[in-house]
């Protein structure tokens, strides 16, 4: 909201998307980083902007991305690993949307 006198850099839980919002951060994954196993309930476009970095989907599937690798990420569950030896930053815009539905079951965020 454009008029609100809020800093909402501020808020509680700001790794997570905005209700019908947007959120945009630069991310730097080190080698080594912890495991963090997660769905967001957003499109998320993603910019490698250095290192490299993989992306591992719950399937066991795995897509190694390198500086200027775009990827747009629907909601599936995912983990990144960064195996180099120096860090990888990433610009992310994301963007809310409806949880995943599979049938009558709503696969919501977690992670």
């Amino acid at each position: 909201m454009n008029s609100s006198q809020a800093d909402t850099g501020l808020r509680q839980g700001r790794f997570t998307t905005i209700e019908n919002g947007t959120v945009f951060r630069i991310l730097d994954f080190h080698p080594g980083v912890q495991q963090r196993v997660h769905r967001t309930d957003s499109i998320d476009y993603i910019v490698v902007m250095s290192g490299e970095i993989d992306m591992e989907l719950e399937i066991g599937v795995e897509v190694h991305l390198k500086a200027g690798d775009v990827m747009v990420q629907r909601g599936t569950v995912h983990n990144w690993i960064n195996r180099g030896k120096v860090s990888c930053v990433m610009a992310v815009i994301l963007i809310h949307a409806n949880s995943v539905q599979v049938g009558d079951q709503k696969l919501g965020p977690f992670g």
